[in-house]
């Protein structure tokens, strides 16, 4: 489309240059901007263009264009508004959507611009703004429809306005009364509030009460009966209503019109194809309660003010001036237009370049106009973060038929792509830990080891009262979170459980499971020691990517293999990943180009192979929907602009980032719905909404409300104080806006300062591998990068930990935000009731071992003082790094002779302390039994000293306690 400067409103120079809204008021046919300390208001009287420009991950900026009727506007004025519409898109390069709003029924996308409300004023420019305010407050009756955003229409001052359905909001001078009919949901009730906050604060100077009133509830109330008082008293809403807006036309049959001459001509067709829509045409398609109009790239910009003309003379002819209507540009079509039709391809052969919008940038910039952001911004480089704090404690199991095996912790890192894993991942929190309880599915797991592991899994989490966060990961498509949760990671071909070994004999197929002594090539990736991984492929020359490095052995013969594109840090990255793969042995370096012979002839001879690195889908600008999963149907609803508030405690949201699928479940959702939340996410993929081909096994999370993990909340301006909050939706807000916070459930705050759309802090370098175990006796031979050799210094430190030892202080990976210290019993009675509750279902690892801090020499010191002592330092809720402890100290103990045992307490058997023992001994602190274990009897249970024990952050003590049972 071709563009000059006579075609460009002078208004609109500069317009769309940075993400945010910028309006125009239609004053005389032309565009006047108005101020930003006036965005939101808006007069009945008037029309308005407005421009939403949001500034995506890409670096690229969209824009939305809505232009705004209101009730009492003239024709021309809209018919203005319509047109310089156009010419504001054409401004922004031609690639804008355009929505036509009509007051009191604007669509969800513009409400969520100006939330909470917009409330249309009377009056105008055409009325010579005859808006100003009576000095005497007027009483007003206003009605409130949405459950996402809130359409709010006044309504005539009478009982007759009144119906069941709907929430009405009465202003008088001292009191707001908000009345909730029997008919509507609690998230409707709860967003109407919102309303009456906002006309409590912009009306009332934020001073006057507030009042609910319950459609049906007679109780000898003062606040309904004043209610009522101004309705001349009680009596009966009748109990149907008609309602001529609530006629539908959704059985309205899809017709396709083109545009000729000024005019709509119908086309005549069998199904609505793409191929009907010619690139030098303008069309209209019109779906009842919708109409869109399609501009082909080609058309002119007359052509396309044409078209807007035509469209609105149409809706008029029909009476529908309440419908949307949306238009839209050829290559730039919105996901609900292009599923109006019955095939649509996935890329559509247009030349859909820069050139147009360089043009109009050329143009402004010799008018002395800033047109940065007319053009794409080159993306942001950003390392992905996984948000998490990496210092945990970790158990795996695999899973075999109906029942899970307890991994070793030396093999815990180690999944066989036949076989299916559940893994359990323990982390210190703000002030409480947070488990993960995750399921990978390997490439080659057979479906019914599947189901059980995802059986298995739910199970633990209803086991720990839905505290826990779920996920469900694929081998190949596995999140930034498992990779740095495990850090060295080794995928081997073949599986060890009995499903994979019956599915490979029924179908004759021969068992490639992995063995130590056979062929077996291995491609290295991953950024660093804390993350990376060893893929084992098929050990021909095709599996080679010159981007990558890789391990070939055969027995004891061993090959490193580097490809050209590869970086020192990938080379030094292989032998770390040899420690794990082929420990204590030298392996023969190749680069590419100069292999031996014998590598290829261990590759089954030279052959192509690629060179450019496994492509990874990048994590887009998250979408939320709210659901409605009701017989096996799964129904969404898009929420624009959202914040933490869209979240309500009855509902099941999911957070669609492309990459991550995210269902968040609110307390206040029915058990058997929760237990479904895996399968709403699982059919949100195969539906994929937003037709951005969403992968099947794109990794789904399971986030329950009050227990939001970082890498959930950092999507949000997040803040944990309302989190979890006791009460329904309606209750919690109402509690807030009568000049309280709502009532808050049991756990600590957790504040996480980072948000969506900025950079998030680099998380600390763990102080471990808990992947590698090296033998300190070992001879290195192999040469390391001094890039390398700054990366992995921890790692190869003798105080490093490794994967048996779990951290022996909580770190946490964000700093702290705010100055509150939250009540430390909440955190350690959440910590043990998860404690407690995972004890019922799980065993500790046996090869895991307790680090032990290195036991300090006190002088003796009565059994009250050191509990006390030990009370006040677990009771500060405060963690604090502990002293860098050597390994040879791990299971040092205290010297022989030094007093050990609490004096002043008598001590008995461990048999007769435990909390189901049948001979329990009498009178003693139950809080305290681990107390009067003798000294040797409490190293033999807890496998430390009781002064190293009293050392352990609270919920660590408790939750070695419960494991004992005595707690």
């Amino acid at each position: 489309m071709s563009v000059s400067m006579r075609d460009l409103d002078p208004a609109f120079q500069g317009a769309g240059q940075k993400a945010g809204i910028e309006i125009w008021r239609i004053e005389n046919f032309r565009p006047v901007s108005v101020p930003k300390p006036s965005h939101g208001k808006f007069y009945t009287g008037d029309s308005y263009i407005v421009l939403k420009t949001t500034a995506l991950k890409s670096g690229a900026l969209r824009h939305d264009i809505h232009y705004w009727l209101g009730k009492d506007t003239s024709q021309d004025e809209a018919g203005t508004a319509a047109v310089k519409t156009v010419e504001l898109d054409a401004a922004l390069g031609g690639r804008a959507v355009q929505y036509r709003e009509v007051q009191g029924h604007e669509t969800e996308k513009f409400l969520s611009y100006f939330k909470p409300c917009i409330i249309p004023q009377e009056g105008g420019v055409a009325s010579g703004f005859k808006h100003a305010e009576a000095e005497e407050h007027v009483t007003r009756l206003y009605v409130c429809k949405g459950k996402h955003v809130v359409n709010v229409k006044e309504v005539p001052f009478a009982r007759s306005s009144l119906n069941h359905d709907d929430i009405f909001i009465l202003d008088t001078k001292s009191k707001i009364f908000q009345f909730n009919g029997s008919n509507s949901s609690i998230q409707e009730r709860a967003k109407a509030l919102e309303v009456v906050q906002y006309i409590k604060d912009t009306y009332h100077d934020g001073k006057c009460e507030v009042a609910a009133i319950e459609d049906g509830k007679l109780m000898a109330d003062a606040d309904t009966g004043e209610f009522w008082g101004f309705f001349g008293g009680f009596a009966p809403l009748p109990r149907k209503t008609t309602n001529d807006e609530a006629i539908s036309t959704d059985d309205h049959s899809t017709k396709l019109l083109r545009i000729e001459k000024g005019q709509a001509e119908p086309i005549e067709a069998d199904s609505l194809t793409r191929e009907l829509l010619e690139t030098n045409r303008c069309y209209i398609l019109d779906c009842g309660t919708e109409l869109f109009i399609w501009m082909g790239r080609t058309t002119s910009l007359d052509e396309r003010k044409s078209a807007s003309s035509v469209t609105d003379e149409y809706v008029r002819s029909l009476d529908r001036p309440k419908c949307h209507v949306v238009r839209v540009i050829e290559g730039f079509e919105t996901v609900m237009f292009r599923s109006k039709f019955d095939s649509w391809p996935q890329t559509t052969n247009v030349a859909v370049s820069e050139d147009g919008r360089g043009k109009v940038a050329a143009l402004l910039k010799r008018q002395g106009v800033n047109v940065k952001g007319l053009l794409k911004a080159t993306p942001p480089k950003e390392e992905p973060q996984p948000h998490i704090d990496c210092t945990g404690n970790l158990q795996v199991w695999r899973v075999n038929g109906e029942e899970k095996v307890l991994l070793s912790s030396s093999d815990q890192s180690k999944f066989y792509s036949g076989d299916c894993y559940i893994f359990q991942y323990s982390y210190p929190g703000e002030d409480n830990e947070e488990v993960l309880i995750g399921t990978w599915f390997g490439k080659q797991s057979v479906e019914e080891e599947r189901v059980s592991a995802t059986s298995q899994a739910s199970k633990m989490v209803e086991g720990l009262k839905f505290l826990a966060t779920q996920a469900r990961i694929f081998e190949g498509s596995e999140p930034i979170q498992f990779f740095a949760i495990f850090q060295s990671f080794i995928v081997f071909k073949g599986g060890l459980s009995d499903g994979y070994k019956k599915y490979i004999a029924e179908k004759e197929l021969p068992d490639d499971t992995y063995t130590e002594d056979g062929l077996a090539l291995f491609r290295v990736q991953g950024s660093g020691p804390e993350n990376m991984q060893s893929i084992q492929v098929e050990p021909v020359a095709s599996s080679l990517n010159s981007s990558y490095c890789y391990i070939l052995h055969n027995g004891s013969t061993i090959f490193t293999w580097s490809g050209n594109l590869t970086t020192a840090e990938d080379q030094e990255l292989v032998e770390r990943q040899l420690d794990c793969i082929k420990p204590n042995m030298q392996s023969k370096v190749q680069k590419e180009g100069a292999e031996s012979e014998q590598f290829w002839e261990l590759l089954s001879g030279k052959s192509e192979y690629p060179s450019q690195k496994i492509g990874r889908d990048a994590e887009t600008d998250p979408h939320l929907f709210s659901c409605t999963f009701s017989k096996g149907n799964l129904q969404v609803t898009e929420v624009y602009n959202f914040n933490q508030d869209d979240l309500m405690t009855e509902d099941i949201f999911i957070l669609d980032c492309h990459t991550d699928i995210f269902v968040w479940v609110g307390q206040k959702v029915d058990s058997k719905q929760k237990m479904q939340a895996l399968t709403v996410g699982e059919k949100f993929l195969e539906r994929d909404f937003l037709l951005e081909k969403l992968s099947l096994q794109a990794p789904i999370y399971i986030v329950f409300e009050g227990s939001e993990p970082p890498f959930f909340t950092r999507f949000f301006n997040w803040d944990s104080a309302k989190s979890g909050m006791h009460g329904d939706s309606f209750q919690r807000k109402l509690a807030i806006i009568k000049g309280g916070r709502a009532p808050q459930i049991d756990k600590p705050k957790r504040r996480t300062p980072v948000s969506y759309g900025g950079r998030s802090p680099a998380p600390e370098k763990s102080q471990r591998s808990r992947s590698m175990s090296f033998s300190p006796d070992r001879v290195r031979v192999r040469g390391r990068s001094p890039a390398f050799n700054a990366l992995a210094a921890n790692f190869e430190n003798p105080n490093a930990r490794n994967l048996s030892t779990p951290p022996p202080m909580a770190r946490k990976i964000f700093p702290k935000s705010g100055s509150a210290t939250p009540d430390s019993a909440q955190a350690d009675s959440r910590s043990a009731a998860i404690a407690a509750l995972t004890a019922s279902f799980e065993q500790p690892a046996p090869a895991r071992g307790t680090l032990i801090p290195r036991s300090v020499k006190v002088s003796p010191e009565t059994p009250k003082s050191k509990l006390e002592a030990n009370s006040r330092e677990n009771s500060t809720g405060s963690l604090t790094e502990s002293p860098k402890v050597k390994p040879e100290t791990i299971q040092e103990d205290v010297k022989e002779g030094e007093a050990e045992d609490d004096e002043g307490l008598p001590v008995h058997p461990y048999e007769r302390l435990t909390i189901n023992s049948t001979d329990p001994v009498p009178e003693i602190d139950v809080t305290k039994r681990e107390t009067y274990l003798s000294s040797q009897e409490f190293k033999d249970k807890f496998g430390m000293t009781k002064a190293a024990f009293y050392k352990l952050p609270k919920w660590k003590q408790n939750k070695m306690k419960m494991a004992l049972q005595l707690f």
